[in-house]
């Protein structure tokens, strides 16, 4: 197995970049003590809007409930009259995904759909020959899919029809602190402009969760599995090379959203080892803190030289062999991304 890792250290100050179900900062476990954690799948959305900003061409896949309304779209588009595209486009919901029968304001389906729009003509202009929701289905292949490069990285499971499942190329780990953190409580007020002047107090108060860390973040993508042709082989190389050079720049300068105007937790990283290998799995380099980071002299510095440690102990203990290492800030983005997509399938 070809692929590209990514080991990223990045400084977050006062946020609450992923919520639990109690609105706190979520938080792990390790090394016997808490951790601030950010989910993989916080961040890889993130990524995913960020790769739509910076190619918008090849990543235009959309997760959804409401496939319904582009795919009447795309069936009038097509020249199917409006009935039949109504009539179409709830068979082929509820063939892939099922119709929400709960919903009665919009035609839902019960769980979310990546489609991308090409898969979207695809399905319209098979309905549109054959009436068939199952044939129209059975026409999506991998090159319905070359205007969603998101999908192929990211992967999709459709439970109702395997054949348009797609493995995720990409890999992450969710991201954990490499220091112990407990959670802080901002208690608030705010004052209510139109409150007469002789009353005192405050319009309403309140209190919110958020902590402060620095992170280890792993990301890997399988280059091998991006070029074939179930993924990305209808491409050209020029076109994967593309490609991976946005998912690596979105993966490094991506941040979650949450609370981004009250708390702006918007950074960039400190550090930044990008490693393609010819050989084996990627390796996440997290047991650098299974020992958390003391904080006498910050985490960042000390999160770096840990991480490197680690890396440098990994190849000389097991024998780890790489075809490319190269890290921020020895270079810059460019020659970084440059550098990695030299490797691209």
């Amino acid at each position: 197995m070809k692929h590209l890792e990514l080991h990223i250290i990045q400084s977050v100050p006062v946020a609450c970049l992923n919520r639990d179900d109690l609105n706190s900062p979520k938080t792990a476990v390790f090394g016997g003590v808490q951790r601030a954690r950010v989910s993989s799948q916080s961040w890889k959305r993130a990524i995913r809007e960020m790769a739509k900003e910076l190619a918008p061409a090849q990543f235009k896949g959309e997760r959804t409930r409401l496939m319904y309304e582009p795919l009447v779209k795309a069936m009038l588009g097509v020249g199917i009259s409006a009935t039949d595209a109504d009539e179409g486009a709830r068979k082929i919901v509820d063939e892939l995904v099922k119709l929400d029968a709960k919903s009665k304001d919009k035609v839902k389906s019960t769980t979310l759909y990546f489609m991308s729009p090409l898969e979207l003509e695809t399905l319209a202009r098979t309905y549109a020959e054959t009436k068939d929701a199952k044939k129209a289905l059975k026409a999506v292949d991998a090159k319905s899919l070359k205007d969603a490069a998101d999908i192929s990285i990211f992967g999709r499971m459709v439970a109702n029809d395997h054949s348009l499942t797609v493995e995720a190329a990409s890999m992450f780990s969710h991201a954990l602190s490499t220091h112990k953190v407990d959670n802080e409580i901002d208690f608030f007020s705010a004052v209510d402009d139109l409150q007469p002047k002789e009353e005192a107090g405050a319009g309403m108060t309140s209190t919110l969760e958020f902590n402060s860390a620095t992170y280890y973040r792993f990301a890997a993508l399988n280059l091998d599995m991006l070029a074939d042709a179930d993924h990305l082989g209808c491409l050209s190389r020029e076109e994967r090379q593309g490609v991976v050079g946005t998912f690596v720049e979105a993966t490094i300068k991506a941040i979650p959203g949450a609370r981004k105007n009250t708390m702006n937790g918007n950074t960039l990283p400190l550090y930044v080892l990008g490693v393609v290998r010819e050989n084996g799995h990627p390796i996440q380099l997290v047991n650098a803190f299974e020992a958390p980071v003391r904080p006498s002299q910050g985490y960042g510095a000390k999160s770096v030289e840990l991480l490197e440690a680690e890396y440098a102990k990994l190849k000389e203990t097991w024998g780890v062999e790489a075809v490319f290492e190269q890290s921020i800030p020895g270079v810059n983005m460019k020659t970084f991304v440059s550098g990695m997509v030299a490797h691209v399938i």
